[in-house]
């Protein structure tokens, strides 16, 4: 999305400004994990969240680009990371994606870890700076297929949380009222869980985590994130098996409408 001017955002009379905007700025949630079998897998992370003032001039373009979340994986493999979003030269980055057989990915917010038939944990990863928080490791386990959890991944207010006797939840996201309403965006998805219910997506859009079936042993595939929030996708539950995937999530596209309504001269 390319081409917003100060026309748009409110320039008349031939006044060039200067013009203060508030801006909020938030990249494609990461999806998380997919897996075969013995596996809760990890929440996906939320997309960077920068918001903030910038100086705008009169009949300067400025450039918008409002990045997608991260796709669902096609076969057991780790999450997708979401894409990057920028505006008035500030970059979000792309929230990582859970992990299903490797390592979380780093990002916005970083991914979960997976929890399968093993022992110890498996480490969620790192958000950036500024713009978001880590994900919660996953909890294995070698004597119980309930306690096979993936972490939730992080938020851009909270990290992603770890536990093997529940599900894991997705750190919790921010809330601005740019639009004139507060809203929490950027949530990290829930962790998956083998087997009994899984982890909860983060405040903010975050989507929860699939939990296998205890009485039938089938697994459940993570619920997507919330559309136009940048929170990231929840991790899935294999149950006795079958292979289930991770959910995407879109970011903000709204980010032109949110900069038109926020924009005032000095």
């Amino acid at each position: 999305m390319t081409g917003i001017t100060c026309a748009l955002l409110g320039a008349s009379g031939g006044n060039t400004g200067p013009y203060s905007a508030s801006y909020l700025v938030i990249a494609g949630g990461g999806s998380g994990g997919s897996a075969t079998t013995n596996t809760g897998t990890g929440g996906g992370g939320a997309g960077g969240y920068l918001s903030g003032t910038a100086t705008l001039t009169g009949g300067t373009t400025y450039t918008v680009t409002v990045g997608a979340g991260g796709a669902s994986p096609a076969s057991a493999a780790n999450g997708n990371n979401g894409s990057n979003s920028s505006a008035l030269s500030q970059t979000a980055t792309g929230g990582g994606g859970g992990s299903g057989v490797g390592t979380a990915s780093t990002g916005g917010s970083g991914g979960g870890g997976y929890g399968t038939f093993a022992s110890g944990t498996t480490s969620g990863a790192a958000g950036t700076s500024g713009q978001g928080f880590a994900g919660g490791g996953g909890q294995n386990s070698s004597v119980d297929p309930e306690a096979q959890c993936g972490g939730g991944g992080g938020g851009a207010s909270a990290v992603g949380t770890s536990s093997s006797g529940t599900g894991a939840s997705g750190g919790a996201g921010l809330a601005s009222s740019i639009t004139g309403t507060s809203v929490t965006r950027a949530g990290g998805g829930g962790g998956g869980r083998r087997l009994n219910t899984a982890g909860a997506g983060g405040a903010g859009g975050g989507g929860a985590g699939g939990g296998g079936n205890t009485s039938t042993g089938l697994g459940a595939g993570g619920v997507a994130g919330t559309t136009n929030t940048g929170g990231g996708g929840g991790g899935a539950g294999t149950g006795a098996g079958a292979q289930r995937a991770g959910k995407r999530n879109r970011s903000v596209s709204a980010i032109p409408a949110i900069l038109w309504r926020s924009v005032g001269g000095y």
